[in-house]
């Protein structure tokens, strides 16, 4: 039977290197469990995460994917445990059903390193939609959420092992957070628990403790949220595809300084 919990404990042995001497301890680390995701029966995917928060994940996950237009897309959700991991098993409606069987059709080729074929190097190239939200936020609002994110990571502190994805006000304000070892993953929580909370994403921006791939961008537009800040960097495609979709990015985030990829006018002194 798979951990049901966040963190698990091991035996270490602590190694001097700076000041000498060995330490037998325990020490927590965060769970990672496959999650299988089934659609009537489809076998959809199978995802690596931390195992909780699991109805926000698969509710963001359908969301990103582009599965449901919103929480309401669900008919019925149940996730099972199953030996070695979990079984995420989705009722669509007849549309959701068949946009997942042509999704599904397109995964074949996919992989845990990325994408392989010109039908999906294709598909990852389509053009975004233009964001129509806009934000207005200060450098202020901006060095509080990332001085205040350490408050709201407590499976972080605990392992030092994962990402969290945080939902700011302008003022910058932290509303709701989710932690798990994957940044997308976290970033679907996030956006799941907020779709379920019926929160707004153009009403403020995205905080993620990660550098910022363009799987991130594409989730942030897709939810219509206008601002994404990292605390590491972007890459090449990233920055591309923020630009042609008016998402303004904020990259290499500390509370004293960070990188303004795009949208420079919304940021005030």
């Amino acid at each position: 039977m798979p951990s049901t919990g966040a963190t698990e404990d091991i035996d270490v042995l602590r190694l001097g290197l700076g000041v000498l001497g060995d330490e037998e301890t325990r020490r927590a680390v965060p769970v990672e469990a496959p999650i299988a995701i089934d659609i009537g029966g489809i076998g959809y995917a199978v995802m690596m995460a931390t195992p909780i928060d699991l109805e926000d994940y698969i509710t963001g996950f359908a969301l990103s994917e582009g599965l449901i237009a919103s929480p309401d897309g669900i008919v019925k959700l149940v996730i099972s445990d199953v030996e070695g991991g979990f079984v995420a098993r989705l009722t669509l409606p007849p549309e959701g059903m068949q946009n997942a069987l042509a999704r599904a059709r397109k995964r074949v080729g996919e992989s845990s390193c990325g994408l392989c074929g010109i039908d999906n190097i294709a598909e990852v190239l389509r053009p975004l939609p233009k964001l129509t939200a806009r934000i207005n936020t200060t450098r202020a609002a901006l060095a509080s959420a990332l001085a205040t994110l350490p408050e709201h990571q407590p499976l972080s502190r605990l392992t030092g092992a994962v990402h969290a994805a945080a939902f700011c006000l302008p003022d910058g304000t932290i509303t709701l957070v989710r932690e798990d070892v994957g940044r997308h993953n976290a970033l679907d929580k996030l956006l799941g628990a907020m779709a379920r909370s019926k929160i707004d994403p153009a009403s403020g921006f995205i905080l993620l403790s990660a550098r910022c791939s363009y799987e991130l961008v594409e989730k942030t537009v897709r939810a219509g949220c206008p601002m994404l800040v990292t605390i590491s960097a972007p890459t090449s495609l990233a920055v591309q595809r923020a630009t042609n979709a008016g998402l303004t990015l904020v990259t290499l985030a500390r509370p004293d300084a960070a990188l303004m990829v795009n949208g420079r006018d919304t940021i005030k002194d």
